[in-house]
């Protein structure tokens, strides 16, 4: 995203427009319904589409203006939230390990975002701009969570798409972000590699490995993030950054933990 020439929001547009084609081939290849589902169904796709168009957007705006590795963690507390979800409907308080996850996540992102501000004001923007999207992604989980049972997984992510698609053109249009592109192999890269093979991976192993295992897998994206900020855009790290990401990161093991059990 960020080697794209686009702008950050209308990057995030190209990576659902480019990737809908190929999608909708895996739809019908795997002889998942791409039309006629119920008035309910249609209602949840397109809301789900929206809410993931947000959560690329804010994220996408956020990468832009913050480390990396803070975006990368900030942008998966999308667990936390759902965990705290899950306590408000269930009407209870937290247990031991959710305790511990709450608040090592919240020093976490105490460390993290003060760092960040210390840095500037605009590290501390994005920031908030990655903890929104995490918010927008669990929401977006919510409300797919009857309709991933009902239909396939390829046309879940065509229909999302192609509810989200025109809202990320919108708003790419209303912040005054340059669209089209001049450089498109960031954008094809973008689409293939975090629509397709990315969502496509993890959609795969949902149905055969147990959350603490996924959960743990996706743990290594903060430390990838990192190197990849280290060594392409000269990004620094210290003690305290390490230690909020370590906190921030132990908060989504224990999230995970309990989501197993």
């Amino acid at each position: 995203m960020r080697l794209a020439d686009s702008g950050p929001v209308a990057a995030g547009f190209w990576r659902l427009i480019l990737a809908l084609p190929l999608l909708l081939v895996l739809a019908r290849t795997n002889r998942q319904p791409l039309h006629g589902f119920p008035p309910r169904m249609t209602v949840a796709v397109i809301a789900a589409g929206l809410a993931f168009a947000l959560d690329l957007a804010s994220w996408h705006i956020g990468i832009g203006q913050t480390r990396l590795g803070n975006a990368t963690l900030f942008g998966n507390s999308g667990s936390l939230i759902l965990m705290a979800w899950g306590l408000v409907r269930l009407r209870r308080w937290p247990r031991t390990g959710e305790w511990l996850a709450l608040a090592a996540a919240l020093g976490g992102t105490v460390v993290l975002m003060g760092r960040s501000l210390e840095i500037g004001t605009a590290s501390f923007a994005g920031d908030l701009f990655c903890l929104l999207a995490g918010l927008f992604y669990a929401i977006y989980i919510l409300i797919l969570h009857d309709a991933r049972a009902r239909l396939g997984n390829w046309s879940l992510l065509g229909g999302a798409s192609i509810a989200g698609a025109p809202l990320l053109l919108g708003i790419a249009l209303m912040l005054g972000e340059p669209v089209w592109p001049h450089r498109w192999w960031p954008l094809f890269t973008l689409a293939l590699g975090s629509q397709i093979v990315g969502q496509g991976l993890l959609v795969y192993a949902l149905r055969h490995f147990r959350p603490l295992v996924i959960g743990l897998a996706l743990l290594t994206q903060p430390g990838i993030a990192v190197l990849a900020g280290r060594f392409a855009f000269g990004e620094t790290l210290t003690v305290w950054d390490v230690l909020g990401m370590a906190l921030v990161a132990a908060a989504l093991v224990l999230v995970r933990a309990g989501e197993a059990k």
